[in-house]
This record gives C-alpha cells, sequence and structure tokens, in this order.
C-alpha cells in the first residue's frame, strides 16, 4: 500500500528535511497522488503527519529532560527559531515547551506515534487499466475540503443532485467526482461534476472547469460508494512501475 510506503519513509528520515516533492519522487508517484493517497488513508495531509511527528518526539525529549536548550531542538525539529518552534509546539499540543520541561511529563498532550495502518474494512480496488481522455467540459458544484474532514463529500454530492436536472447538454447521465488544486497540508476542491458539451444556462451555484486531454490510469470496485471514500484502498506501490510506463507519473498536479 503506497500510504505504508510513505509511512515507512517518513520515520527512516524524520531527522532530516523532507519535503512532499522529495518523498513522491522516493515512491515514483506524483506529489498529487501521493498526497492524495496518504489524505485518504490516514486523514492527514503528508506534511502535518510529518510536523505533528517531529514534534512529538521534540516532547518525549523535553518531558525526558534530554532537551536543555530548546533553540537546538528546534532547530532538529525543522524550526529556524525558537518562536517559531513555540507556536508550532503550542498549536500541535496547547502548551509551551517549557511547561512540558518543566513538569518532566506528557499528561494531556496528544501524541502521534508512528502509525500502522490496518487493512480490515477497505474496500480493494481491481488492477488498473491506462486510457487516453479526450477534453471534458464539466459543470459541477465546487467545494473546498482537507484529509480530516473528508467526511463532508457525501453531503456535497446530495447538494449537486438537487441541482443536475437542471443542468443542460449533458454528455452522459453519470456524474463524476474530480478533486484538484491540493496543497501540502491536504486541503483541496472537490467538484460534484457532470461532462457537459457546452455551457448556457446553468444554476449561480455551479461552477465550469475545462479538463485537458490526458491520460488515465482506472481502478473499479463493485462495493464502491461515496460514503465509503475513505475505506477505499489507492493503488498499490508496484502500480508506479505501469504508471511511468504509461506517462501518469510527474511532479504536477
Amino acid at each position: 500500500m503506497l500510504a505504508e510506503k510513505v509511512l515507512w519513509a517518513i520515520e527512516r528520515n524524520l531527522d532530516r528535511p523532507l519535503t512532499l516533492a522529495e518523498l513522491a519522487d522516493a515512491c515514483g508517484v506524483s506529489h498529487f497522488h501521493l498526497a492524495h493517497a496518504f489524505g485518504q488513508a490516514t486523514g492527514l495531509s503528508v506534511m502535518q503527519y510529518v510536523r505533528a511527528r517531529r514534534l512529538t518526539e521534540a516532547a518525549e525529549s523535553l518531558a525526558a529532560g534530554n532537551a536543555p536548550d530548546i533553540l537546538n531542538l528546534a532547530l532538529d525539529a525543522g524550526y529556524g527559531s525558537h518562536e517559531a518552534f513555540s507556536r508550532a509546539f503550542r498549536a500541535q499540543f496547547g502548551t509551551t515547551p517549557e511547561s512540558v520541561r518543566k513538569a518532566g511529563n506528557l499528561e494531556n498532550l496528544t501524541m502521534t506515534k508512528a502509525m500502522k495502518l490496518s487493512q480490515n474494512g477497505k474496500i480493494a480496488l481491481q488492477p488498473p487499466r491506462f486510457v487516453s481522455g479526450d477534453r471534458m467540459l464539466v459543470v459541477g458544484l465546487v467545494e473546498r475540503h482537507s484529509f480530516g474532514a473528508a467526511q463532508g463529500i457525501p453531503g456535497q454530492w446530495q447538494r449537486f443532485m438537487k441541482h443536475y436536472a437542471d443542468i443542460p447538454d449533458k454528455v452522459q447521465p453519470i456524474p463524476l467526482g474530480i478533486s484538484a488544486n491540493m496543497d501540502d497540508d491536504g486541503n483541496f476542491e472537490y467538484m460534484a461534476a457532470v461532462q457537459v458539451s457546452k455551457v448556457s444556462d446553468m444554476p449561480k451555484e455551479l461552477r465550469q472547469w475545462s479538463i485537458p486531454a490526458q491520460h488515465y490510469a482506472v481502478a473499479a470496485s463493485s462495493k464502491w460508494r461515496v460514503s465509503l471514500i475513505r475505506r477505499t484502498q489507492t493503488l498499490p506501490p508496484s502500480t508506479s512501475i505501469s504508471l511511468r510506463q504509461h506517462g501518469l507519473c510527474s511532479n504536477r498536479q
């Protein structure tokens, strides 16, 4: 599973600078695919997890009395100053590094331990097939989500379907979901949409997107439905070889 491969790479390299692009290169996939797969599997963005793991290890060092110099600890955790480290520490734990060092314990702190993913209840995907798609014009409802709050997507579909009958010039009746404009913190735009031949009158709540011609990896599951989006497995790491052969791996979204 791709997310497990990324988790292993993060833990192995936690003490050196890491970026989403570097981790994607190490896994042989685009940074967009990596961010999407990791977020679906864990509910966190890649860099949120990296920051939480580093701050957890810093808190453990403070509580154990192994960090007499907080500035050096901040630098080791990837922060350029004591102030930046303290802001991130307080945002993560609700207290200051000095308070944890003084208390000498981790009581009331929510620690982020090295994550291990369970396969129980996962919706498996069939091996992918590779297809070329023409340019698509789509109309749909766009909302912004994060991987920690992706449970809002089924509700977005319900709101979109209220407008579905009012969209003219549909190419085919089957709607489609599109994610785009993802950032390193796991926030992304999601469109519940339908393909149209042209854009004429449409409900004011909807937007239009033009998707250029490109190649796709298509992996199907007979058990999938939108309410199970967080339980759906991503393509296995071995698929990355086929993705590169079909021109589907790049560092661009």
